[in-house]
């Protein structure tokens, strides 16, 4: 069977990519990398991660004091610089991890949504006011969500795509903030705020926007979604009063902290909707970051790789993952720096080319991609996220072919 598997795919593929395939692979091995702080900086903060694990953007502060958007590949933070004034903060990144999307102060003092790419920072616009933030960005740059100021100075969740936002509405409240997109860029998830000042999760597609509900109690927050839209992720009030973490799908609200104490925050989930990370408050209020998925339920980050935390590092707040669930970014404490730093941690799972998730990249992965070839991506065997399931797919597979049997 193999045999036969890998003489179908050297015919589409040709002999001339197989030379290619050396420079493909890296390590499959767990491991935490602390990604440093920008010259004379004193923290960093990671918000968001491309699809390969290769580009991890953020904040922290500069030798000036200011704080900055960081964009890091290969051991290097890059600072993004601003519109002419002292700060800015990057939120998110595309799969390939080209575009970079966050806020950036002009020098009136006053923070705009902007867009990056190759260098070239953006400026957004609003929705007829003057303030901005940018959150949330689609697969392939093109699509980005966050919140603008209207001409009433009330905050709008917004959609911007080819130099338009459009105003997302608030349902009937008064304020509305978007904080993430689907891959494909057309379900926006965020906040919207009631006319008695409550905060609601919501679920926009198609020009309507969907009030998510609660855990019982009055308050709730999204703040990320998978890559179809169909599942949501973010904080609810209980019927305790406690602000939880929650997995929202298929019409209902699923409690994810079953501790009895504390509150948790769900803050990004993968593309298949499985896998969750946040940060979950401690014995002592102290937060710990977390993943949680359906069999396993919520684990303490800090527990599951105490092997590569022996220097007395913490991981505090999980913020993003990669949409293969691989990939896990956030905040922590790094003991030998003695600071607040951002964390790349490389979970080691699934395996590069695992289509199925089984721990083992064989026929059945070659298979799934094969069946799949040609068709729109955003999905498990889409496996570089590019939204096309094509030969750079198959690649991956295949070079990997035989891992973890």
């Amino acid at each position: 069977m193999k045999r036969a598997t890998h003489i179908v795919v050297r015919a589409l593929l040709g002999a001339s990519v197989f030379a290619s395939l050396a420079a493909v692979g890296w390590s499959q091995q767990p491991s935490i990398t602390w990604l440093g702080v920008l010259p004379g900086g004193g923290f960093s903060e990671a918000t968001g991660v491309s699809a390969d694990g290769r580009v991890v953007v953020g904040g922290g502060s500069n030798g000036a004091g200011q704080i900055r958007a960081f964009r890091w590949e290969n051991g290097v933070l890059q600072d993004l610089g601003a519109f002419g004034g002292d700060f800015s903060f990057a939120h998110s990144v595309s799969a390939d991890g080209r575009v970079v999307v966050g806020a950036a102060w002009n020098a009136s003092g006053t923070p705009r949504a902007f867009r990056w790419e190759n260098g070239n920072m953006q400026d957004l616009g609003a929705l007829g006011g003057q303030e901005s933030w940018a959150y949330g960005v689609s697969a392939d740059g093109r699509i980005v969500v966050g919140w603008a100021w209207n001409t009433n100075w009330l905050a709008r969740a917004f959609r911007w795509e080819n130099g338009s936002m459009q105003n997302l509405g608030a349902l009937n409240g008064r304020e509305s903030k978007a904080y993430s997109v689907s891959a494909d860029g057309r379900v926006v998830v965020g906040v919207w705020t009631t006319t008695a000042l409550r905060s609601r999760a919501f679920r926009w597609e198609d020009g309507a926007m969907q009030d998510l509900g609660t855990l019982g109690g009055q308050e709730s927050s999204a703040l990320g979604v998978s890559a179809d839209g169909s599942v949501v992720v973010g904080t609810a009030d209980n019927t305790a009063g406690q602000a939880r973490a929650f997995r929202w799908a298929n019409g209902s609200m699923q409690e994810l902290d079953t501790r009895d104490r504390g509150s948790s925050n769900a803050y990004s989930v993968s593309g298949d909707g499985s896998v969750v990370v946040g940060a979950a408050a401690g014995p002592r209020g102290v937060p710990s970051a977390f993943r949680w998925t359906q069999a396993t339920g919520m684990e303490d980050l800090n527990q599951l790789y105490a092997d590569l935390l022996t220097d007395g590092s913490t991981l505090d707040y999980a913020v993003a993952i990669s949409a293969n669930g691989r990939y896990i970014v956030g905040t922590g404490y790094n003991a030998a720096a003695q600071r607040g730093e951002a964390f790349l941690l490389d979970t080691g799972f699934p395996l590069r080319g695992d289509v199925d998730r089984n721990g083992c990249v064989d026929d059945a992965d070659l298979l799934q991609v094969l069946f799949a070839f040609g068709e729109r991506g955003y999905r498990n065997e889409d496996l570089n996220w590019d939204g096309t399931i094509d030969d750079a797919d198959l690649l991956e597979v295949l070079f990997n072919f035989g891992s973890g049997c």
